[in-house]
């Protein structure tokens, strides 16, 4: 297990200035910048509440969008569904770390709420560096001397080593928030303390992370069996040598995932019987109509919409002895009617084993809340390219920094 984290249960926060940093990224509209999809604001909302109902004066810090991207926007628009979601006021600043921003966070009372402006603002935050290069900042230098607590509730930008998310914890004392907390727990618990058998369904279109994935929970025997499906279980199919069709290699073509093709097959060697490949496929028929077709059978010149019947059986079957299950992806197109019975299929083993079920990805979540699954499994991930990059590498650099932060608190 890693370095237990320190947590809000471990400071008394009354009266001190806090900086939060969340990550509520969000849809917004180009034109009028309003937030379509607030999700992740009212994930954070609970954890700013909590700081404010403590005494804290709370500053928060956060990003939206990419630079040249149409959602790079101000955050007066978050204050505002802060505000929204708390039931009363929440400051806002269009300012980062000038004279602006360290007024208004001087200024600040107990209980009150700052947004600062959108980060990613300022150019040097997004470059990647150690928390001890990151805290020789501006930014750094000029909001920590205001503060006495730093704590990251972004695990969603955990995977990135940004000024904002690991270099105040080289020099204020730090926390998890709780957002952070739960996602951290969460996933050690379906990673380095997985309970056995523990079964990876590793779905949707993105081969390059799935083959990543796969070799990182089977080369550490962190996984007992892995089930690929959807786009990434086409690849496998294509890595045992199979020819798809030509409407499905050239699908895998044009993405790129076909030179994916050549890792899928070192894996199925390196761990025989431990990827369990699709035993069949359905297939879209020009009518609409879902045919199925044993994978022996390939090629096809239709496209592999989901997984067959045999297949389902076999996950299934798997899944429901597991006491681990992790999913990251659907196991076909799971929007078009016909096609969705694979990805529900595995839901419904999943939550039949009594086991703990983690699921990760944005279709994976969609498709779950789609079908009523997502109050039925153990957690549920909204984070994203940092789910994937733990799952790979079993840590993320803003965790690694909170680490050192306790283990420097443990010293003193």
């Amino acid at each position: 297990m890693g370095v237990k984290l320190l947590t809000l249960d471990d400071f008394n926060v009354n009266g001190k200035t806090v900086l939060v940093r969340v990550d509520v990224n969000s849809p917004v509209d180009p034109k009028t910048h309003a937030i379509t999809d607030d999700a992740r604001p009212r994930e954070h909302a609970a954890t700013l509440d909590r700081l404010s109902k403590a005494g804290a004066k709370v500053v928060v810090l956060a990003h939206q969008g990419r630079k040249g991207e149409p959602d790079f926007i101000p955050l007066r628009a978050h204050a505002e569904t802060f505000s929204r979601l708390l039931g009363r006021p929440i400051k806002y600043v269009d300012d980062i770390f000038g004279g602006k921003a360290r007024r208004e966070i001087k200024s600040l009372k107990p209980g009150e709420i700052l947004v600062l402006e959108n980060v990613r603002f300022w150019p040097e935050e997004t470059k990647e560096k150690s928390p001890e290069e990151h805290a020789r900042s501006v930014l750094v230098r000029n909001l920590a001397p205001l503060v006495e607590l730093f704590v990251n509730d972004a695990f969603a930008a955990a995977h990135r080593a940004h000024a904002s998310t690991v270099g105040f914890t080289a020099v204020l004392p730090s926390a998890a928030g709780p957002v952070m907390e739960k996602e951290v727990n969460a996933l050690r618990r379906a990673h380095e303390a997985a309970e056995k058998p523990c079964v990876y369904v590793l779905g949707g279109a993105k081969a390059e992370d799935a083959v990543e994935v796969t070799s990182a929970v089977l080369t550490r025997g962190i996984a007992d069996m892995v089930l690929p499906c959807g786009v990434i279980g086409q690849v496998f199919l294509k890595g045992k040598g199979l020819d798809l069709g030509v409407p499905n290699e050239a699908f895998l073509k044009e993405k790129g995932y076909d030179r994916y093709a050549d890792s899928a097959a070192r894996l199925l060697v390196q761990f025989h019987g431990k990827i369990l490949t699709p035993v069949d496929v359905a297939v879209r028929l020009p009518t609409g109509a879902r045919e199925e077709m044993l994978a022996e059978e390939l090629p096809s010149r239709y496209a592999i919409q989901d997984i067959g019947g045999e297949t389902i059986q076999s996950f299934s079957r798997v899944l429901r002895q597991a006491r681990t299950i992790v999913i990251s992806g659907p196991a076909g197109v799971y929007e078009a009617a016909g096609f969705e019975t694979g990805t529900k299929a595995i839901f419904e083993a999943s939550v039949q084993s009594d086991g703990f079920v983690l699921i990760g990805g944005g279709h994976t979540v969609a498709a779950a809340e789609e079908f009523g699954y997502a109050e039925k499994v153990s957690y549920v991930s909204t984070a994203g390219g940092a789910f994937i990059e733990f799952l790979i590498k079993g840590t993320l650099p803003a965790i690694e920094a909170l680490e050192k932060a306790a283990q420097r608190a443990e010293v003193r």
